[in-house]
């Protein structure tokens, strides 16, 4: 069905919104995925903050053109077919770790390429971002590092002491 002149700006008015808020898009290829699987990456995608846009490449085109984006002949180059955007609002990689995630799970979503700080990247670009540990998983492993030697000095003093208490034990029999 075709839209009306109407839904057309409206559906360019709210890409030209997100893409005034985004800190990083996913190009996905959806083309053979069943949709209850569509609304279960949509779920996961909005517990991260993130949203998934489906939407014509020529409206994409022209919200792109209005909000000055300049590498859209690259993007059209390595985007054949129907075209998903993730939009990331918060966190740079959630996009592309939640896709990547599932295309695991789903083998008919493909990640065609991506946006990251304002330059279009490659899938192989994207699937190296997805495999990044997240903000909080890199602080986790910060605490354990300056953790670990605080806890290997108490082992080394709880070692002495039950050293002692072995020894006085065996003397007392």
């Amino acid at each position: 069905m075709a839209l009306t002149k109407e839904q057309k700006q409206k559906a360019i008015n709210d890409l030209k919104e997100k893409f005034s808020k985004y800190k990083s898009m996913v190009f996905i290829d959806y083309s053979k995925v069943k949709s209850k699987d569509i609304f279960g990456l949509r779920k996961k995608l909005k517990a991260a903050n993130c949203l998934l846009k489906v939407a014509k490449k020529t409206l994409l085109k022209i919200a792109m053109a209005e909000k000055k984006v300049s590498f859209w002949e690259e993007i059209d180059k390595n985007t054949p077919g129907q075209l998903a955007v993730v939009f990331g609002f918060e966190d740079e990689i959630a996009p592309a770790k939640i896709v990547e995630q599932f295309s695991r799970e789903n083998e008919d979503i493909k990640i065609l390429g991506g946006i990251f700080e304002n330059a279009f990247v490659k899938q192989e670009k994207v699937l190296a971002f997805a495999k990044i540990p997240s903000r909080q998983e890199l602080l986790a492993n910060l605490i354990r590092s300056i953790q670990a030697p605080v806890s290997g000095f108490v082992n080394v003093l709880q070692g002495n002491i039950k050293g002692l208490v072995y020894v006085l034990s065996k003397l007392k029999t």
